[in-house]
């Protein structure tokens, strides 16, 4: 009989997941895998927590989730807080594993754990990957190599929405048959405090008031799509400020993998059809191929995206300034809307669109602080946190990255613009 092994990473969902599908199709059984890695949890280079509290805890109600759902295949989830590479070895010699399924990662540091467990393991353990995180197949997309991809967005959407076609969903496997597997799963999901953070309650400001997990995922779009119909109105909206209803507020499980976008596009494609098609409908779709565009930048340029220069390698003369990323952070600088916007992300793990393009003009091209230190913020805070949408949105408001224009924002005249009533600044910064 031969046993697969499915690694979860970012995809942390039963449905449209072509790993899961594989490993169902080609196994006599099958089992999971996650690691709450200590390494996700530790402090980088710029003195931030990799993962904060806020993403930890959408992160284990996403895994109970996952679990849960797992049980309906009969797929037994082991989770571990263990450094990956260290442990995934010796597990799939214990339970005699002979493939392993997993998403296609490509950026340094997942790269080096999947090499490193490689490297421990029997050449006879095949390791089958994936892309399985995008809107258009790499295998899809008008250009021969990643080198080809273009520098400016509106290049690659253009020729993407001509010649390429979104793949279909792959099937939610059928139950397993479990005759003879019996496995004892001890493994238990840790809490906050085990992966060092104190239990907090939820801002009831916030403007991300959702938990984890694929079923949440499913939940929001059938409220934002199909019950409010909000979806009809999402351009005229997705600039908004206050409360839940502005923007779709996918991103987070889009980030995790709990839906993809793949099933974002063709549920936008069913609202179109049944209920109405217009630029607002066409608007989600336009965002999920600029997040596509980050991931197809970061697999072109590779580390450079983590580098001072960016992926232009410009030499720009960058500040370290502690008492302005100590006032950039509490909130203290000169200009309320970034305040405003700054101790919503420190209470909430959230900012919106708007406040996010502001705040990252801000230090970057007012204060002219290393910009890497206002991503890795991001990254440490963001409920969802995407690396590749990430640095790429800041090496393009930083001016090192896709922006041709080399935009700088005025705060004052954005402040009027979105928030002429200053009712998110009063939100945010009253007493």
């Amino acid at each position: 009989m031969s046993t697969g092994l499915i690694w979860f990473q970012n995809n942390l969902r039963i449905k449209d997941n072509s790993a899961l599908a594989e490993a169902c199709k080609e196994n006599d059984q099958v089992m999971a895998i996650y690691f709450f890695d200590p390494k996700q949890f530790e402090f980088t280079e710029f003195g931030f927590k990799k993962t904060g509290k806020f993403r930890a805890k959408f992160l284990i109600e996403t895994i109970t989730e996952l679990k849960e759902n797992l049980v309906s295949l009969n797929i037994p989830l082991f989770i571990y807080q263990e450094k990956t590479e260290h442990y995934l070895p010796q597990f799939l010699q214990e339970y005699n594993i002979s493939n392993v399924y997993l998403q296609k990662e490509w950026t340094s540091e997942e790269q080096k754990i999947i090499t490193k467990v490689k490297e421990e393991v029997s050449e006879a353990i095949q390791f089958k990957a994936f892309y399985d995180q995008f809107l258009f197949h790499p295998e899809d997309i008008p250009y021969s190599n990643f080198n080809e991809v273009p520098k400016v967005f509106t290049e690659f959407r253009k020729k993407c929405e001509a010649k390429v076609s979104v793949r279909k969903c792959s099937l939610t496997p059928q139950p397993l048959n479990t005759e003879n597997f019996d496995l004892k799963n001890n493994t238990e999901i840790p809490n906050l405090k085990d992966l060092g953070f104190e239990e907090f309650a939820q801002d009831s400001r916030t403007a991300f008031p959702f938990k984890g997990g694929e079923n949440q995922a499913k939940k929001r779009i059938q409220q934002y799509f199909w019950e409010t119909k909000n979806l009809a109105k999402y351009k005229q909206t997705r600039n908004g400020l206050i409360g839940e209803a502005y923007s779709s507020k996918l991103s987070a499980w889009l980030a995790n993998g709990s839906i993809s976008a793949k099933q974002v596009y063709w549920e936008v494609k069913k609202f179109e059809k049944e209920i109405t098609k217009n630029q607002d409908t066409y608007w989600l779709i336009f965002e999920l191929i600029w997040r596509d565009y980050f991931k197809f930048i970061s697999l072109k340029h590779g580390n450079k995206i983590f580098k001072i220069g960016g992926i232009l390698e410009k030499d720009l003369e960058w500040n370290k300034d502690e008492k302005a990323r100590e006032n950039w952070i509490t909130g203290e600088t000169k200009e309320p809307f970034v305040n405003a916007n700054m101790k919503e992300i420190a209470a909430t793990g959230f900012m919106s669109n708007r406040g996010r393009q502001n705040v990252a003009s801000y230090w970057a091209k007012e204060l002219k602080q290393d910009w890497r230190i206002g991503a890795a913020y991001f990254e440490s805070l963001l409920i969802d946190y995407d690396i590749h949408s990430n640095w790429g949105n800041w090496m393009y408001n930083s001016g090192v990255g896709n922006d041709p224009r080399d935009r700088k924002f005025n705060i004052k005249r954005q402040a009027e613009r979105y928030d002429p009533d200053q009712k998110f600044q009063e939100l945010w910064l009253k007493d």
